[in-house]
């Protein structure tokens, strides 16, 4: 088959963080694996952050991830930008600067040759962007492809940031705007249009350095990327980790004006039904609009930082963001957790 003929999303089932294990059926997963003590591990997979913080010396701290996932776009070289864009995320709301990356390859036995590499040209083309450096990686053949990176990146021991180090009074701040699933779950019905496409290709092309390289310079007390579990999905795990309560202030939320009309025609992805039997039952909804909610729990792929900065910082970084992130949004607040709901939309 021709490269030009290829449409990679037919050859998925599901595409981006969508394709996601939903939280709760991981948590279940994960449940009762023995986790080995070690000093020197500063955060682990017991702690549902974006990635492990490993110190080396009193300086230097490694930070690991890896992530990979089905396409939700057609154009490999795309793929590869957005699955790359994606993978390099996790470092940067630990606070961390990627230096290392291994790519993780999955293909269909039939696949040009071509369109691979363009998936890994797409990949090599953010990673220099971010600094990092593709140094292999393994490939395997799959009836359905997937792609993505296992990432390594440096931080303070003293500088990382965790999702769950959210503090009473933190100002929430949010750098992307939120809709992507339900953009591209509409895309394969040919009920999105051009435009707002773009718009989502640009924001999961659109590396979160600017927003990390910014916000290290406040008193920032916990970050998180707004990714697969949609911005109610990771607010209720920082809520949980930090043991407080969020209210966010929807009207504040950029939310996609294209992907709030589709979501009240119930153009929905699966990944937002998972998130939201995952957390709701720890979300006061008050009064707000059944499609508004429903973005919120939308899986965002290659998504935004959501920023937990002290109070008499938050103005300043609010400002600074509004010069480098695609939409500074100051979305909610954190607070002492009183019982009961701990996210409020208001």
């Amino acid at each position: 088959m021709a490269e030009e003929n290829i449409k990679l999303t037919k050859l998925a089932s599901c595409g981006g963080c969508g394709a996601k294990v939903g939280a709760g059926v991981l948590a279940q997963l994960l449940d009762g694996l023995q986790v080995h003590y070690d000093p020197n591990l500063l955060v682990g997979f017991d702690k549902s952050d974006d990635a492990s913080v490993y110190k080396v010396s009193d300086d230097l701290a490694l930070v690991q991830t890896v992530d990979f996932f089905p396409p939700m776009v057609d154009d490999p070289r795309l793929f590869g930008q957005i699955a790359a864009t994606n993978s390099l995320s996790d470092v940067y709301a630990m606070g961390g600067e990627p230096k290392l990356a291994l790519n993780l390859l999955c293909i269909p036995e039939d696949m040009p040759k071509e369109a691979v590499h363009e998936i890994l040209r797409g990949g090599y083309e953010k990673c220099y962007e971010a600094g990092a450096i593709i140094t292999g990686g393994h490939s395997i053949h799959d009836a359905e492809p997937k792609y993505g990176m296992s990432v390594t990146g440096f931080v303070h021991p003293d500088k990382m940031l965790t999702n769950s180090g959210a503090k009473p009074g933190d100002v929430l701040l949010l750098t992307k705007p939120i809709g992507i699933g339900v953009l591209t779950t509409g895309h394969k019905a040919e009920l999105t249009s051009k435009e707002s496409m773009d718009l989502a290709y640009k924001m999961m092309t659109t590396l979160n350095k600017s927003a990390r390289d910014a916000m290290v310079k406040y008193n920032v007390h916990s970050c998180t990327d707004v990714t697969g579990f949609g911005l109610i999905g990771h607010s209720y795990e920082m809520a949980q980790g930090s043991d407080t309560e969020i209210t966010l202030n929807v009207d504040a939320i950029d939310l996609i004006p294209e992907a709030l009309e589709l979501a009240r025609m119930g153009i929905l992805p699966a990944g937002m039904y998972r998130n939201r039997r995952y957390a709701q039952k720890a979300v006061d909804a008050g009064d707000i609009e059944l499609a508004k909610q429903d973005l919120l729990y939308d899986p965002q792929t290659a998504g935004g930082l959501m920023i937990a900065v002290a109070p008499e910082d938050a103005d300043a970084l609010f400002e600074e963001l509004k010069t480098t992130v695609p939409s500074a949004q100051r979305i909610g607040t954190v607070a002492e957790y009183q019982g009961g709901a701990r996210i409020k939309l208001r």
